[in-house]
């Protein structure tokens, strides 16, 4: 491999400052092929200001991160606009097939947060231990790295976890003994540190998740109608009934739709009715799937098929079914099928680059 004699100029005949342009716009999938080519586009690759450019001339990209229950602790980036899987290094957690985790994506970085072990001995039938931690990861995909982060003041599990304004939100969920909580907190990742926020006002013995709608934090919790609300920049808990339906949720375009009763509906908010949009009666038999707003999509992917009439076994998946819901007559189509992730989904989010 010949190697570039020039570390002045990124492209020959080209000021730097063109060059970083032409370079972001190359698809982050092909980075790794980038950075084969010469020592000064492996560091233009690398460093952060290729990120800046990229949001700069509006180059960025949103790309599906996934982790499976197989393989055991690795992740995969999918790369919607050219139908894409890439593998990630292994999450070097000491905590086995990791679940019940808060995942979120800030500045170009993956967080994952929290959570326990959910492996089985398969000889045994043993349980692992570690049902919640305070641990944190982050992944850098520029270099390929994880990364320890400093810890959250409280271990949970199965908790809201949410990213606004260029920070992490975590709130209620359950301690190692399985006990539910209301502590909530917040994560700098700048100045990587946490802090305290008010309390939930209310905690439930059921898992909880977070979103974020009208740009503020929500958490709601499984089998309950309430939904509480941080308001005033994070100074208290507003409590509201907005009866929403119970199901997988997922965020498009800013409005939020829901799995539920075999369709796909459109939620209108508060006191609201919901709005049908297409039937998803094909995943009847399929759980432990992931759902997720990617673009002006609604992306399905991974799961069991769980025993039945037609399936003695439990049949992991990898296959991946997105429905284009800014279309008139939204239909599904297949994506391509996870190349190394399959089964019930641990977590999943966006990452923007």
């Amino acid at each position: 491999m010949v190697e570039c004699t020039m570390v002045s100029t990124l492209l020959d005949g080209l000021p730097n400052e063109v060059a970083l342009q032409c370079l972001a716009r190359v698809p982050f999938v092909s980075h790794p092929i980038l950075q084969l080519v010469c020592r000064s586009w492996r560091a233009s690759v690398r460093n952060g200001e290729l990120l800046n450019v990229r949001n700069q001339i509006g180059a960025t990209e949103e790309l599906l991160c996934v982790l499976a229950f197989e393989p055991e602790n690795i992740w995969q980036l999918y790369d919607p606009r050219r139908d894409k899987w890439i593998t990630l290094p292994v999450m070097p957690s000491q905590i086995r097939n990791i679940a019940r985790f808060g995942v979120a994506s800030v500045a170009g970085k993956l967080y994952v947060i929290g959570g326990g072990s959910d492996r089985v001995d398969p000889l045994t039938g043993d349980h692992d231990t570690i049902f919640a931690s305070n641990e944190v990861w982050s992944y850098d995909p520029l270099h390929r790295l994880w990364a320890q982060r400093a810890p959250m003041l409280v271990a949970r599990a199965m908790f809201a976890c949410y990213a606004l304004d260029g920070k992490i939100i975590v709130a209620g969920g359950f301690t190692n003994c399985r006990k539910s909580i209301s502590e909530a907190e917040i994560y700098d990742p700048e100045a990587d540190t946490w802090e305290s926020l008010p309390d939930l006002r209310q905690a439930h013995p059921s898992a909880c998740s977070g979103l974020v709608f009208k740009d503020k934090m929500h958490v709601l919790h499984k089998g309950i109608s309430t939904v509480q609300i941080l308001e005033d920049g994070g100074n208290y808990w507003a409590v509201e009934d907005y009866s929403w339906l119970q199901g997988p949720m997922a965020m498009v375009g800013g409005e939020l739709y829901v799995l539920s009763n075999s369709c796909i509906r459109k939620q209108h908010g508060e006191n609201f009715p919901d709005k049908m949009v297409p039937c998803a009666s094909g995943f009847q038999s399929r759980i432990g799937f992931g759902m997720i707003g990617l673009g002006d999509s609604i992306c399905l992917f991974g799961g069991v098929i769980g025993p039945g009439p037609r399936n003695q076994c439990i049949k992991p998946l990898s296959d991946v079914d997105i429905l284009n819901v800014a279309s008139e007559r939204p239909t599904w189509r297949q994506g391509s099928p996870m190349t190394r992730c399959r089964g019930s989904i641990a977590g999943c989010a966006l990452l923007k680059i």
